[in-house]
């Protein structure tokens, strides 16, 4: 297939992403700067993975939650990213997202819902991404990759509700961590059987025939269609292959380290009682 150049001035660009952001990591990506330029944007980057590391070091074990941020609160995805996300605080973990809107915003929603905790790891974007209103911590980056290692560091399970691009995009570099073995086999759960199956029926049929990856890359996927299924498993695997003992590590006051925000259950108003009338 020919590629066709798109001309500066074509309706086909979206002139909303010609922020000052954008330009300059189009800048960074097109190749080499000056050793200035270079040198600033290497040390932009470690401060901002530094930074995310600080701020994320008590969350406790997390599950990382993928999915669209397209998806209402009246779609089925969204409810049952809500169930997903209780189900996991429930057994003990953190729940972890994008922490924008739609599966997002369920996931997270869901650990609340019971309490627990939850996290998200947003990015900056042209046009803006609204941090949801169900998190205890909520860490903003500017770059894509250091969301994504974030989003896979502190993680035990991850587990791909129904999405986009950006949901396979991230599914999909754990599962190549995984098949090379940079990190441990740590669950990889596709929830919605029927929105995923043709995936995985085009993994086996395609790349497993063609040879592109083996048997045992499509193996290790899991799909689910139950909320309890999913925190079952993750809460067993993780406990059972990876010897996890849930557990926050304490922050050092001279580190200046800020432990992880303490969830308070909302206080009962008690019922006031009735004044006695005075004549």
């Amino acid at each position: 297939m020919k590629s066709i150049p798109i001309p500066a001035d074509s309706p086909l660009i979206d002139k909303s992403l010609e922020s000052k952001t954008v330009k300059e990591e189009r800048r960074f990506l097109q190749g080499p700067n000056s050793r200035l330029n270079e040198l600033t944007k290497a040390l932009r980057i470690l401060f901002e993975i530094v930074r995310g590391f600080r701020r994320l070091h008590f969350v406790g074990p997390c599950v990382t939650v993928f999915g669209s941020a397209r998806f209402t609160e009246s779609h089925l995805f969204y409810k049952q990213a809500r169930e997903v996300g209780s189900e996991l605080a429930n057994a003990g973990f953190t729940v972890m997202t994008g922490g924008g809107p739609g599966i997002m915003e369920a996931a997270n929603r869901g650990a609340k819902d019971v309490n627990g905790r939850s996290v998200g790891c947003n990015i900056s974007l042209p046009k803006e991404q609204q941090p949801n209103p169900y998190l205890d911590l909520f860490v903003e980056f500017n770059y894509f990759f250091v969301r994504k290692l974030m989003l896979a560091k502190y993680s035990y399970a991850f587990v791909a509700m129904p999405g986009g691009f950006g949901t396979l995009d991230e599914i999909f570099e754990i599962a190549t961590l995984v098949q090379t073995g940079k990190v441990k086999g740590f669950p990889i759960i596709f929830f919605g059987i029927e929105y995923w199956t043709p995936l995985i029926k085009f993994l086996e049929e395609t790349m497993v025939a063609q040879g592109t990856i083996d048997q045992m890359d499509v193996d290790r996927f899991i799909l689910s269609d139950s909320p309890k299924e999913v925190a079952s498993l993750v809460s067993q695997v993780a406990k059972t292959t990876f010897g996890l003992a849930h557990g926050v590590m304490k922050p050092r006051w001279w580190l200046l380290e800020a432990p992880f925000p303490k969830l308070i259950p909302k206080p009962i108003p008690k019922p006031v009682a009735p004044q006695e009338q005075t004549s």
